[in-house]
């Protein structure tokens, strides 16, 4: 029995040392921070000087790895410890946002040193964005003077676009809201925004976004109203941004109201109740009677799926438009209605090439109907129509609009003269239908049941 141990097995080999170009730096912002303060105190204020600095300095610096210690020095002075306080035994700076003056021309002169920076080095776009979001949730941390120039530059470089509307994301924060320190800071951001761009250029980045239906957060739940946002903004001087809001917030309940409308045609409740809705609706939201027909309109042609055959969709757009006539007629008690109705028949049969030739038939339908009456559609034909398909629908209306008109002058001078048996308005009716001849018959619905009482089958 052998009772030597056995060696056991040893690597060996040569060792190589690590390349200095792959040991990792120590973190060390201190350092960093030290270095950018020095060189902004050299600088002064001047903030053109400021960023001939920046710029060279961040061929030297590493930029990348110390974004947030960088936007911290040049916003507040220095690194900021959490819930936005400075360290007192940190260097600061002032030259920084928070110890300029509290004007919107500074603010706009501090905008083009970060816009110069970071056109300069692109990889601190999301650097910045990051840093503002964070400055934004430390805003309690911050003086009123502090807040107020920082919502200031964040307006404007929301305008020139060095900054995405999505960080206002960290203003729907309970804290901040509670106490209503973000409708404060938004009041200030907004003003210098709209004041470099328009109320048009703000409302398309805020629906970018999807932020635009949003602004209401901005105040506790139970101050979440059309009122309140409008009264809050107004008297601080944004009439325009409270206007928006308000048209924002009808829009919605446009769209809800078109979304309950087609579900209660689709169940067939009765016409009365979705009338009742509909005016409780109006009132409510305060949406006017012609915007009203414009979405009755789209929820009844919306209820039916339409045949493809031009020849057989008029017969079908008649019998289906005949039925909920007495819906439409409920909101065409004003003339201006009564146009926006004529607009969206019209834009409706252009833009569906199978109801090119139904057009006239519908005009005429509700006429009958009492959905339409004479002076609009002859204000239509006059002047009042768009471009979608003018000419074919113009020749189409042609021998109807004579008939108004020539039944229209005889009308008068049959009542100037007091010539010839007397009618109620009824007879009279079927006695101007009866004149019009070929288009009455052409629609075989049309005729009288009897001439005494009017009624139509």
């Amino acid at each position: 029995m052998n009772n030597q141990k056995q060696q056991k097995p040893t690597l060996s080999g040569q060792r190589f040392k690590t390349r200095k170009r792959d040991e990792k730096e120590r973190f060390d912002p201190t350092q960093f921070q030290d270095c950018i303060i020095q060189g902004l105190t050299e600088t002064g204020t001047d903030l053109e000087a400021v960023a001939k600095f920046l710029d060279a300095s961040g061929a030297k610096l590493d930029y990348r790895r110390y974004a947030e210690t960088l936007f911290d020095i040049l916003v507040a002075g220095g690194m900021l410890a959490p819930g936005g306080t400075l360290a007192d035994d940190m260097m600061r700076t002032d030259v920084c946002v928070f110890a300029a003056q509290e004007d919107l021309e500074t603010m706009q002169a501090f905008a083009q040193v970060f816009n110069k920076l970071i056109r300069r080095y692109k990889y601190l776009e999301k650097g910045f964005e990051d840093e503002v979001k964070k400055l934004l949730l430390f805003l309690k941390g911050f003086s009123e003077s502090e807040r107020n120039k920082l919502a200031m530059l964040t307006g404007v470089l929301l305008a020139n676009g060095t900054l995405n509307a999505s960080i206002l994301n960290s203003l729907y924060n309970e804290n901040l809201v509670k106490e209503g320190v973000s409708a404060a800071f938004a009041v200030k951001l907004f003003k210098s925004w709209i004041n470099e761009k328009d109320i048009n250029a703000v409302a398309a980045s805020l629906r970018k976004v999807s932020m635009d239906n949003r602004l209401m957060e901005l105040f506790p739940a139970n101050k979440q109203s059309v009122e309140h946002f409008t009264k809050y903004f107004t008297e601080a001087g944004l009439k325009e941004l409270s206007e928006y809001v308000r048209n924002q917030q009808t829009i919605g309940a446009r769209k809800e109201l078109q979304k309950e409308l087609q579900e209660q045609m689709s169940r067939g409740d009765p016409f009365k109740d979705i009338i009742l809705y509909v005016k409780e609706e109006m009132k409510k939201n305060n949406i006017p009677e012609p915007v009203v027909i414009g979405i009755v309109w789209s929820s009844v042609m919306s209820t039916v799926e339409w045949n493809k055959k031009e020849e057989l969709v008029a017969e079908q757009a008649i019998k289906h438009l005949k039925q909920y006539s007495p819906l439409l007629a409920a909101f065409t008690t004003q003339g201006q209605s009564e146009l926006t109705l004529l607009l969206k028949i019209q834009e409706y049969c252009y833009d569906n090439i199978h109801f090119m030739k139904a057009f006239q038939k519908i005009v005429v339908l509700f006429y009958k109907a009492e959905v339409l009456s004479e002076e609009p559609i002859l204000k239509w034909y006059k002047d009042a129509h768009v471009a979608k398909g003018k000419s074919v629908f113009l020749e189409q209306m042609k021998k109807f609009v004579e008939w108004l008109k020539n039944a229209e002058e005889e009308s008068e001078s049959e009542a100037e003269e007091g010539d010839g048996p007397s009618r109620n308005s009824a007879e009279n009716e079927v006695y101007r239908l009866e004149k019009f001849g070929e288009n009455v018959r052409a629609i075989d619905w049309w005729r009288p049941d009897t001439a005494e009482t009017g009624k139509w089958a």
